[in-house]
């Protein structure tokens, strides 16, 4: 009995059909296979029919069908004479009646619209960022992103300052093909790179169900811009963020890491896929903020492996090295680690990678100690939205009277707020951090989560 079973690179058929001439195709745009005739699905063998012929006829039809030569051996298994067919990967692309396969674990799959594209691409040593855009002109680049650009890389890019010829610089960052101009450069730095990929904008929207939108906004122009752009979109609309002060030094904390955001909108902008129509969407909900970016995964470094170090295989390499010279990148192949770490350092729950729909989604959560203040505030139907308030401002540190004024953005200490406090004390949500000196000039409050 045969030990071998279907995989990724082994395939077995009871007789042979010219139709399976897709699945030699597909191995050779793979990496390569093995395919038996005389075995069947669970590996027993049979006897093939008139293999004489088969093994005479088969070499001959593949390389005039399919371009591809191929070593034909036969072997005994079980006593029975069977067809073992060895294809090697192929550098150039193979088509069987005009169609691109590949396979897909055990299985051959048909390529077509962004996936043929970027399969014939990468044969021929090609990434989507690297073509040239013969239309596009240097009079539409964007002058002011070019000088933010100088900025950010001058630690980077010795003597940044002083290079004054565009098309020189242009041709330093690899973003020219001859004398025409990349798509690379279109997204990094034109004035308007959505008249050329109307996809190439993001999407931000506040939602209160999976079907319930809030609000939303869109983010366009080049990407150099989209990051801080989306960044700032987050902070002073989308997210909370909590004030304290140490001394005379105002601190912002928001509910996520900033830095573990702004590592994902760099990743999924390096990543993104342009050739697919869909756009980056950052969706946030009351307990966790959800990233789609259509994108086609390397396989080289599929999803399992994103929270574990990898290689660095970035689907955009001309756009990632511009985006590593301008600071956005410190290391190679960890974003994904840093992402982790920072929600990590930030006691949050580790942050999650799938791929759905030709998309990567990650999702942030919030910490399980503002679910249980969320879920104990919901639970309390009598508390106003100040004692909700002064519960989530508590959820992130301690404070004290004043402190509290000044997240609430009030000038002093109203009634209102005096009332809250003691109402909260007095159910139970919160208690002083100096419980045996309640009027103590460094007296503060915490939630009954806190320490």
């Amino acid at each position: 009995m045969m030990l071998l079973k279907e995989s990724q690179t082994v395939e077995f058929k009871q007789i042979w059909k010219d139709e399976y001439l897709k699945t030699i195709c597909a191995f050779s745009n793979s990496d390569g296979g093995d395919f038996y005739i005389g075995i069947c699905d669970d590996g027993s063998t049979c006897e093939v029919e008139d293999i004489e012929r088969l093994v005479e006829m088969l070499p001959n039809k593949i390389n005039n069908r399919l371009g591809v030569l191929v070593d034909l051996v036969t072997e005994t298994m079980d006593g029975i004479e069977i067809i073992h067919l060895k294809i090697n990967k192929t550098f150039a692309p193979v088509s069987f009646n005009g169609k691109f396969y590949k396979r897909s674990g055990s299985n051959t799959i048909e390529l077509n619209g962004s996936n043929l594209t970027n399969f014939l691409l990468k044969k021929y040593g090609k990434t989507w960022d690297d073509i040239a855009v013969e239309e596009f002109t240097l009079d539409e680049i964007d002058l002011e992103t070019i000088k933010k650009f100088k900025i950010l890389a001058k630690d980077r890019i010795p003597n940044i300052d002083k290079e004054n010829d565009l098309k020189e610089l242009l041709k330093k960052l690899n973003l020219y093909d001859g004398e025409y101009l990349k798509r690379a450069a279109v997204l990094l730095f034109a004035k308007n790179p959505q008249k050329y990929y109307i996809q190439s904008h993001s999407k931000i929207g506040r939602f209160l169900s999976e079907t319930d939108i809030q609000s939303s906004d869109i983010i366009e122009g080049n990407l150099i811009n989209q990051v801080d752009n989306i960044m700032d979109v987050l902070r002073l609309k989308y997210l909370k963020a909590y004030i304290s002060y140490e001394g005379t030094h105002r601190r912002e904390k928001l509910e996520y890491p900033y830095e573990a955001l702004k590592e994902a909108v760099i990743n999924a902008l390096i990543h993104r896929d342009y050739s697919n129509t869909s756009n980056l969407q950052i969706k946030v909900y009351d307990e966790k903020l959800v990233m789609y970016n259509g994108a086609t995964l390397s396989e080289e470094v599929p999803i399992e492996r994103f929270d574990k170090p990898h290689q660095s295989k970035p689907f955009n390499p001309t756009i990632a090295s511009v985006f590593y010279k301008a600071g956005f990148i410190e290391n190679w192949g960890k974003g994904t680690l840093n992402i982790i770490a920072e929600c990590l350092k930030y006691a949050l729950p580790k942050p999650t990678f799938e791929y759905e729909w030709t998309a990567v989604r990650t999702t942030f959560y919030k910490a399980q100690v503002e679910a249980q203040v969320e879920a104990q505030v919901e639970a309390q139907v009598e508390l106003n939205e100040t004692e909700k308030r002064i519960l989530l401002f508590l959820k992130h540190e301690n404070l004290s009277s004043k402190e509290l004024v000044e997240q609430l953005g009030l000038k002093s200490l109203s009634g209102s707020i005096k009332n809250a406090v003691k109402h909260l004390l007095e159910v139970g949500l919160i208690s002083y951090t100096i419980p045996n000196k309640p009027r103590s000039k460094n007296q503060k409050y915490k939630t009954v989560n806190q320490k």
